[in-house]
């Protein structure tokens, strides 16, 4: 039995996880603590604290823990153990997180975005058990993929394989990743977010009142709002979503004419609402997907659920003892 640390790094949230690792890929996640993600310093000394706290409440000795992983969105340079300014994680500017954990615990430590982390976590013990070829989408505050390719993961030359929420969908849109009608500016919270405003500013100004949300609230309205509204058949909802899922759909049929995986596997908003998407998201993969392909190839929600990023950070440090 092995015992491992993970640090999941989150735009909005940070967690700390002790597991245990039994044979045959077996993870039981023992403890966890969180906290709210703010400025580097802060949050970075909050990762420390809460560590030394899960290692002393589970009477934890550091020569008895195997390695700490940590899952962080990207860019970043997993070589060298670098965060290197994600757009969701203002202040993170070429951190060498991997360094300062090792200088505090003197134990293995080894740093993968977060789409690449949860797609391991999802093909040893989610929805990509037994495949190959599978793309995991984050598809929470942003939008990146990883990619596991041949029964490896593929995480490019310079760590930047995956970064689909940067592919422009359309010359207009929502901004995502720093450019307008970007994937992830379509197929993202903070995207819908951007829909929906958009969207609700329109009616109000035509005088239309939207009972879910008032002019003045409108600059509140959050992804979770909108799919919470859909899933009561309120008809702008349900157009929001339909936006969003009609985009996604475009842009797996992009991955699915490049990569021919035999699954791919959303996160975070679209597990949670997967009758609102997949419908819309199906339609348009006939529409535009290669037909070879598209056989091939499952769209499923992550099965690791609101847990996938306890199991990511896991994963990157059972993949550093177990290469």
């Amino acid at each position: 039995m092995k015992k491992l640390l993970g640090i999941d790094i989150g735009g909005t949230k940070t967690a700390v996880i002790y597991a245990r690792e039994e044979e045959g890929n077996r993870i039981e996640i023992v403890d966890k603590s969180q906290f709210k993600t703010t400025n580097v310093e802060q949050t970075i000394n909050e990762i420390f604290s809460h560590l030394d706290e899960v290692i002393k409440r589970n009477g934890l000795k550091t020569e008895e823990i195997s390695a700490i992983g940590i899952s962080c969105g990207g860019p970043l340079d997993s070589e060298r153990g670098i965060v290197m300014s994600p757009p969701n994680l203002p202040g993170w500017d070429n951190i060498p997180i991997v360094e300062m954990v090792k200088k505090r615990y003197s134990l293995p430590c080894a740093i993968q975005n977060d789409a690449n982390a949860c797609a391991v976590a999802e093909w040893k013990f989610g929805a990509g058990v037994g495949t190959k070829n599978m793309v995991f989408l984050t598809f929470g505050t942003g939008l990146g993929a990883g990619l596991i390719l041949n029964g490896r993961l593929y995480s490019g030359t310079n760590d930047n394989a995956g970064e689909v929420g940067h592919v422009r969908l359309s010359e207009f849109g929502p901004v995502g990743y720093g450019k307008q009608g970007s994937f992830e500016g379509f197929a993202s919270g903070g995207g819908i977010a951007q829909l929906a405003k958009a969207m609700l500013t329109e009616q109000h100004q035509q005088g239309n009142n939207v009972a879910w949300c008032a002019y003045e609230d409108i600059d509140q309205v959050t992804a979770q709002i909108v799919a919470e509204q859909a899933h009561k058949n309120d008809p702008l909802a349900k157009k929001i979503i339909e936006t969003s899922a009609t985009y996604l759909g475009r842009g797996l049929s992009l991955l699915i004419d490049i990569l021919n995986p035999e699954c791919i596997v959303i996160g975070s908003i679209y597990a949670r609402n997967t009758a609102l998407f997949f419908p819309i998201v199906e339609k348009v993969l006939q529409e535009e997907a290669l037909s070879n392909a598209l056989a091939v190839c499952q769209i499923k929600p992550a099965l690791l659920g609101e847990s996938i990023g306890d199991y990511a950070a896991i994963s990157i440090a059972s993949s550093l003892i177990n290469e």
